[in-house]
């Protein structure tokens, strides 16, 4: 009985101290009007179904044939604009500051996810080179097949690929979401903001950060370790970061840059050009450029 009392009491003192304004100030989101936050299991899920319509005949569903693909895509397709739609809606509620709620934001998050959907197309054609150059560029891959089903890079892009489409068409909160699914999976953290163009390729991946105003070309491929990040921080008047700049590499097209290479800021990684393993790179480098480390004497 003591033993139960004390255990009482240790309960109480923590949840005093829990609920203590100053305890969780700076940690606590209180939903306006009490809407519910966007859902991780839910936006996996959706995420997933895209895959497997951007994938046909993977991901657990071998009896797709052309005969029977229009629907399976309509099926799938009709179960992410209505998931996605209201995901998005909650979004809109995270960061809302309004007293009274508006029916607009539910009009709004279904144009958005119409909008979306009309981007898969593209998105698809661009997974295709990718894929392509994952099995061109590895040694080591038997069939493009293999870098659908195994390849962390596949998997990352896919996501970022998804993201960046809902970035640019403001969505918000959501595209962050989904690329940090990926890099917890994957150990590749790739911002939804970043543009990439076709034919991209990380070979083994883990470790890669891409900040939100990279601009990567075609066909460029990365190693582990690699970081296309920012070199400074500027802070307006008031000592607040000054966010939106561009602030990360521009890497031009047929770019490769060995594992654990940093390159920093807004330069220009020329097309064509090589950086060595562990560089650190905060300057221009011009087209078709070797850049290594010495070796000591």
């Amino acid at each position: 009985m003591k033993s139960k009392i004390n255990g009482n009491s240790v309960l109480s003192q923590v949840v005093d101290a829990l609920c203590a304004p100053q305890s969780y100030q700076g940690v606590y989101h209180e939903p306006s009007f009490g809407s519910p936050m966007p859902s991780v299991d839910a936006l996996a899920e959706t995420v997933e179904r895209l895959r497997s319509i951007l994938f046909p005949g993977y991901f657990k569903e071998p009896f797709i044939t052309p005969r029977n693909m229009a629907y399976f895509v309509g099926s799938k397709l009709e179960k992410v604009r209505r998931e996605l739609s209201r995901q998005i809606a909650r979004g809109f509620c995270f960061s809302c500051t309004e007293t009274i709620c508006s029916s607009e934001c539910e009009d709004r998050a279904d144009a958005l996810a119409d909008a979306f959907l009309l981007t898969l197309p593209k998105v698809r054609h661009l997974l295709a080179t990718d894929v392509q150059a994952a099995y061109v560029g590895d040694p080591a891959a038997k069939s493009p097949g293999e870098t659908i089903f195994c390849y962390p890079s596949i998997r990352a892009v896919t996501n970022q690929r998804l993201a960046h489409e809902l970035y640019l068409l403001g969505v918000p909160l959501i595209p962050r979401i989904i690329t940090e699914m990926a890099h917890s999976e994957t150990g590749i953290d790739i911002h939804p903001g970043a543009q990439i163009g076709e034919g991209f390729f990380i070979d083994h991946g883990t470790g890669v950060v891409i900040g939100e105003t990279c601009i990567i070309g075609a066909n460029v491929r990365l190693y582990q370790g690699v970081t296309l990040g920012a070199k400074s921080f500027p802070k307006d008047e008031q000592g607040h970061l000054v966010k939106g700049i561009p602030r990360h590499p521009i890497v031009e097209d047929d770019v490769i840059i060995y594992s654990g290479a940093t390159v920093l800021g807004r330069i220009t990684i020329g097309r064509g050009a090589v950086i060595g393993g562990n560089m650190w790179v905060v300057e221009d480098v011009p087209p078709g450029a070797r850049i290594f480390r010495k070796e000591p004497h």
